[in-house]
């Protein structure tokens, strides 16, 4: 395993590679300029603009800023923020919490709705059950967050004067009174985020279990005398997780950027809302360190998910 791990973490550093060239390449060659209003503004005099092009590096070939660019990210130095004026780590920093709070509670949602709806659907196919769970995750993973969204501020926002439509990330408040006011403020975009990937992972969870309770060994452990609790729970259900988990794996990382629409309705100060403001500006440093840490997590979490494999079936070896 120690090993399986090492070669793996050896082999993503190329891979991590490429892709920060890849994603400089085209960020150089896309049209826009950070530094585009002020050589357009008569105001600026045009050596000042020339100078802080120069300063920045911005006329120099693209090879020779990516080489500057990807040294200075190696040592921790992710770069200087065109718009915001402070260093892009600080930047991240400054909206990572908030993100991983909301996204992360929506992903375990998501998860704690889906495994046992799914479940109980594959348990018990073309029941009334399982065709209102399976009528109401189409109907789930249909609906637009943009939409549900919308929904959600209308009822609980306007008409019941409930929750708090805008996340404000400075609250003033303290102690109890404090983790309250976070707690309401997250709810309807914890909800929207949790309802649409539960809905989208009942699917998956529904057609894994089927498949898997069906086979012979399932049989035979019934016949054994267990349960109908522990033959779907330790060897129906586990053995059906393997899709599920890479389902998961890959979504993780997706969701920061999936969820830009709902931080956007909230005004959640995320991640996601970073990286639209960045692309609007022409934030090149901002841009490239998002991405790049997105295809950082779509690496960690695709290890993650090969080494849950060999937890959930012994079968599995590495080597």
């Amino acid at each position: 395993m120690f090993k399986y791990v090492i070669r793996r973490l050896l082999i993503a550093v190329p891979v991590l590679a490429g892709i920060s060239l890849v994603l400089f390449t085209i960020l150089a060659l896309a049209p826009g300029d950070p530094f585009e209003e002020l050589a357009t503004n008569p105001n600026v005099p045009r050596e000042v603009a020339q100078a802080l092009r120069k300063q920045f590096g911005l006329d120099d070939p693209v090879m020779v800023r990516y080489v500057r660019w990807f040294g200075s990210m190696a040592q921790g130095d992710w770069g200087f923020s065109f718009v915001s004026r402070v260093n892009v780590s600080t930047l991240i920093l400054q909206r990572l919490p908030t993100s991983l709070f909301v996204l992360g509670t929506a992903q375990l949602l998501g998860i704690l709705i889906a495994l046992p709806i799914g479940t109980l659907s594959a348990v018990r196919p073309y029941s009334l059950f399982d065709q209102v769970a399976t009528t109401l995750a189409f109907v789930g993973f249909s609906l637009p967050t943009f939409f549900t969204g919308i929904l959600f501020i209308l009822f609980f926002s306007i008409y019941l004067d409930w929750l708090p439509f805008i996340y404000r990330a400075a609250i003033g408040a303290a102690c109890w009174r404090w983790w309250w006011e976070r707690a309401r403020q997250a709810i309807m975009p914890v909800a929207v985020l949790g309802l649409f990937q539960g809905a989208a992972l009942t699917r998956f969870v529904r057609s894994a279990v089927l498949e898997v309770i069906r086979l012979d060994y399932i049989n035979t452990a019934r016949a054994k005398g267990l349960s109908e609790r522990v033959t779907v729970v330790k060897h129906a259900v586990r053995n059906a997780l393997i899709p599920v988990v890479t389902l998961v794996a890959l979504q993780i990382p997706t969701i920061f950027t999936g969820a830009v629409i709902t931080e956007q309705i909230f005004r959640v100060p995320g991640i996601g809302s970073l990286l639209i403001s960045s692309i609007l500006a022409n934030d090149t440093p901002v841009i490239m360190a998002i991405t790049f840490v997105f295809s950082g997590l779509v690496v960690l979490f695709n290890l993650l998910a090969d080494i849950l494999y060999g937890w959930l079936d012994p079968r599995i070896t590495y080597r």
